[in-house]
Formats: C-alpha cells, structure tokens, sequence
C-alpha cells in the first residue's frame, strides 16, 4: 500500500527526530500546517519547504520515488565553495547540523578554526 503525503511526511520526520509540529515551524508553516495535509492538497511551496526540512525530495514526499534524495549520490562533480564568501541566505541553504540551521555565532567559529588552513588555488 501507498503512503499518503502525510504519511510520508510524519515518517520522514520522525526518522529525523522531528514531530510535525516542530517540522512545520522549521519550513514557516504554522504549527499544525503538516496535519491539514491529510484532508487538503498542500501548496507547492509548502512541500517543497518541508522536503528542503527534511532533507529530502519533493519527489520523495509526493510517493513519486523511494529514494529520499536522489541527487546526493549521484557522481555529480559539484562545485567548490568558498566558506568564507557565503552569504547568510546561501549558508542555510548549503549547511546545517542535524537538521538545524547553524547560528551566526557558531558559523563564526568554524570560519576561525577554518581560517588557519592555508587557501590553495585550484
């Protein structure tokens, strides 16, 4: 049997040690957002904010595949980032620690422990 978006959802977020509530703030839904899903059709918006949550694809989510995040192990040659040259905005989208975002105070500290590492040229 299929499992529902709810389904999937509560699943997924329990795995990461979330209930539905606290996945909900974390995408900017309000609290209960994630347990109207199981008699309305979610935004777009709004299952793509819980999957980026939940590290894992809409796709994934919507029962369209079982693999949670299909392009992670793929042989993707990705590309180098700079830490040090990361907005605000593109270091939440690119790094968290175990599902949360890094705080301001702490991002500073990996860039000091960081910073005594010598740049290399590519």
């Amino acid at each position: 049997m299929t499992m529902t978006l709810f389904e999937r959802t509560r699943e997924t977020a329990k795995e990461r040690g979330y209930n539905l509530q606290t996945t909900a703030k974390k995408a900017g839904l309000s609290e209960n957002a994630i347990y109207n899903w199981k008699t309305k059709t979610p935004s777009p918006v709004s299952v793509k904010a819980v999957a980026s949550v939940l590290n894992v694809s809409v796709d994934y989510l919507l029962g369209e595949t079982d693999e949670k995040n299909p392009h992670s192990n793929k042989n993707v040659e990705k590309e180098k980032i700079d830490i040090f040259e990361v907005s605000d905005d593109e270091r939440n989208e690119l790094i968290s620690a175990n599902g949360h975002s890094i705080s301001d105070e702490d991002w500073d500290i990996i860039k000091a422990i960081l910073s005594r590492y010598p740049r290399q040229k590519d």
